[in-house]
C-alpha cells in the first residue's frame, strides 16, 4: 500500500501575504512621504516663465486701473475741487442774496436806458461775477474770475479775458472756459439754442443776454473776443458777450467753440431776480432756481483726499494688530508647515498673505491699502503728472491753483 508524500495527510501551511495600503497622495513603499509633483503640462505652467508672465499680467492690470483713476480723478475729482473754491469764494464776497427781497422771491423789473457798467475795473484773480445759463440746468451756476490762466480756469470757473468789456459795456465781454474735467463749465454748449438766455450776475446788476450764433475757430483767431467780432477793426455800438471753449471735448483740442449772445436787458439785484432764473411752487410762489451758491456737495465739503489716506491707514493698522493678535499668519504658518503647497509667484497674493487673519481679513486689510493708495494718487501724484509730464500736461491743461 501506498503511502502520500504529505506528512500526517496534511498539506503544508503556505504564509498568506496582504500588501500595506497605501495613503492616498503617497507613492507605494515611500510611507507618508507626499507624491512628487505632477510632471508635463501642469508642471510646465507652473515653472518660471508662466510666474513671470503672472507678474507682468499683474503689473499690465495695475497700469490699467492707475489710467483709468486718472481718468476719473480728470473728469470728477477736479470738478469736485472747483466745486469747493468756487463756494469759498462766494462766501468771502458780500453779494447780497437776490432771494431774500423783503422776505419773498420777486421777477426783478427790467431796466431800460443805458445798463450800468460793473464792475470798471478788477485785478487778477477777484470775482467779477457768475454766469447762469438755463439750457444746462435749473441750479447750474459758475463764478468769473479775473483773467484766463490755466490756474484761473482749473479751479475758479470762468475767466474773463482782461483786455475785453466789463459786463454792460458796450463792446464784448468775453469769458473763456473748460469744457471737461474742472467742473467743466462750458461742457453743453453744444446744446445752446438761438434765443437762449445767458445771464450774468455781478454785485449789484443782473444782465441778460440772448445766444444768437456759435462758431467753431482755430485757437490763433483771436478775433472772436475783439469789440466787434463781426466788424473787425470798427467801433463796437452792442453790447456782447462771448463764451470760449475747446473743440472737440474728449481729445485734443484742435479748434475752438465760440458763443455770441446780446444784452437783452439788465436789472437790479435788489429787485429781485430775472423771469429767465425763476420758477413756481405748488402753491405758485416765485422760487429761485439756482439759489445755491453757498451750498457744497459731501465730495466738496470734504475738500481733500488726505482724510481718506489717513483713515484708510488708520483702520488698517488697528484691523492688522487685532488680526495679528487673534490669528496671527495662518495661511503663512500652513505653506511652512507643508499642509499647502507653496503658492506661484504673485504682487498681489504676496501682499495678501502678508496680512495677519483668516482670509476675509486680510482681503479686507489689501482693501483698505488699496483704497488709501487710490487717495494718495488723487491727492499727490495725479496733480504732479499733469503739470509735470508733457502728454499729460498737454491733454489735461492742468495747473496748480495758487
Amino acid at each position: 500500500m501506498k503511502h502520500s508524500a504529505r506528512h500526517g495527510g496534511h498539506a503544508p501551511v503556505t504564509a498568506s501575504f496582504t500588501a500595506p495600503v497605501t495613503a492616498p497622495g503617497t507613492a507605494p513603499g515611500t510611507g507618508n512621504a507626499p507624491a512628487p509633483a505632477p510632471r508635463g503640462r501642469s508642471a510646465r505652467r507652473n515653472g518660471p516663465f508662466w510666474q513671470a508672465i503672472g507678474i507682468l499680467a499683474e503689473i499690465l492690470i495695475t497700469l490699467a486701473a492707475i489710467c483709468a483713476l486718472y481718468i476719473v480723478w480728470q473728469m470728477w475729482w477736479t470738478g469736485v475741487e472747483a466745486e469747493r473754491t468756487q463756494v469759498e469764494t462766494r462766501q468771502q464776497v458780500s453779494w447780497s442774496d437776490p432771494s431774500k427781497n423783503g422776505g419773498e422771491t420777486t421777477i426783478a423789473k427790467a431796466q431800460s436806458g443805458d445798463a450800468p457798467v460793473q464792475p470798471e475795473s478788477a485785478s487778477y484773480g477777484d470775482l467779477i461775477a457768475q454766469l447762469y445759463v438755463p439750457r444746462f440746468g435749473s441750479g447750474w451756476q459758475r463764478n468769473i474770475v479775473e483773467g484766463t490762466d490755466a490756474a484761473q480756469l482749473a479751479r475758479h470757473g470762468l475767466g474773463h479775458y482782461e483786455n475785453t468789456q466789463m459786463p454792460g459795456q458796450v463792446g464784448n465781454f468775453a469769458v473763456a472756459g473748460h469744457r471737461n474735467g474742472y467742473g467743466e463749465p462750458l461742457g453743453d454748449v453744444d446744446k445752446l439754442q438761438t434765443g437762449d438766455a445767458i445771464v450774468v450776475r455781478t454785485k449789484d446788476y443782473w444782465y441778460v443776454y440772448t445766444f444768437t450764433q456759435y462758431k467753431i475757430v482755430l485757437p490763433e483767431d483771436v478775433y472772436v473776443i475783439a469789440p466787434d467780432p463781426f466788424n473787425s477793426g470798427q467801433q463796437a455800438t452792442k453790447r456782447m458777450i462771448t463764451l470760449t471753449t475747446c473743440e472737440p471735448k474728449y481729445s485734443t483740442a484742435t479748434h475752438r467753440w465760440i458763443v455770441w449772445g446780446e444784452l437783452k436787458y439788465w436789472a437790479k439785484v435788489s429787485d429781485g431776480i430775472p423771469q429767465e432764473l425763476a420758477t413756481t411752487d405748488a402753491s405758485g410762489k416765485v422760487k429761485f432756481a439756482s439759489n445755491s451758491s453757498t451750498a457744497m456737495s459731501l465730495p466738496a465739503r470734504m475738500g481733500s483726499m488726505k482724510p481718506v489716506v489717513v483713515g484708510a491707514l488708520v483702520a488698517w493698522l488697528v484691523l492688522f494688530i487685532a488680526a495679528a493678535v487673534a490669528w496671527r499668519w495662518p495661511a503663512r504658518a500652513a505653506i511652512r508647515a507643508g499642509l499647502r503647497p507653496r503658492p506661484d509667484a504673485s504682487i498681489y497674493g504676496g501682499l495678501l498673505r502678508l496680512q495677519p487673519g483668516v482670509l476675509p481679513v486680510r482681503v479686507v486689510l489689501l482693501a483698505l491699502l488699496c483704497v488709501a493708495a487710490a487717495a494718495a494718487l488723487f491727492e499727490w501724484a495725479f496733480p504732479w503728472a499733469a503739470t509735470t509730464i508733457p502728454f499729460l500736461q498737454q491733454m489735461s491743461n492742468f495747473a496748480v491753483s495758487s
